[in-house]
């Protein structure tokens, strides 16, 4: 029996997870001028999963937010790697321990094979933490970074 069942890195999440998992996104961007990404892939490419969530963040460009306030949620699905990378403008509101703690729920969701609502609270509690320290703006915010999952090798 195979620890994740689905062939395709896409197919890691059923259809209604993924739905579940953009509509978090996308709940948690409502209250914030902050921005949320998510990136799946197999393997981590570094021993450090959080130098590999650094360089998807540059790769996605998504240091170019206005206020500096966008966070990538990375998983390494078959290396149970996770990290949380987040830009200067959020990090230093919240700290190194704040991203330890999300991690740490992550790995606990995933030791019970609950995969989309390891992704989903990380992202409602960044939703919660840059609605605090960005709230939304309707006057001036729009939404800088697109909501989708993204899928890696």
């Amino acid at each position: 029996m195979a620890l994740f069942p689905f062939s395709r890195k896409s197919e890691f999440f059923s259809a209604d997870e993924k739905k579940q998992i953009v509509a978090a996104i996308q709940e948690a961007e409502l209250t914030t001028s902050g921005e949320v990404r998510v990136f799946i892939e197999s393997r981590c490419r570094f021993v450090d999963p959080l130098d590999r969530a650094a360089e998807l963040f540059w790769q996605l460009k998504m240091d170019y937010t206005q206020d500096h306030n966008a966070v990538l949620v990375y998983v390494a699905v078959r290396d149970h790697q996770f990290a949380v990378f987040a830009d200067q403008g959020i990090h230093q509101k919240v700290g190194d321990e704040f991203w330890n703690k999300e991690v740490q729920a992550m790995k606990r969701h995933f030791k019970e094979n609950h995969y989309a609502d390891a992704v989903i609270q990380v992202v409602k509690d960044v939703g919660i933490a840059l609605q605090h320290h960005f709230p939304f703006n309707k006057d001036t915010d729009k939404n800088e970074l697109p909501d989708d999952i993204i899928f890696g090798d």
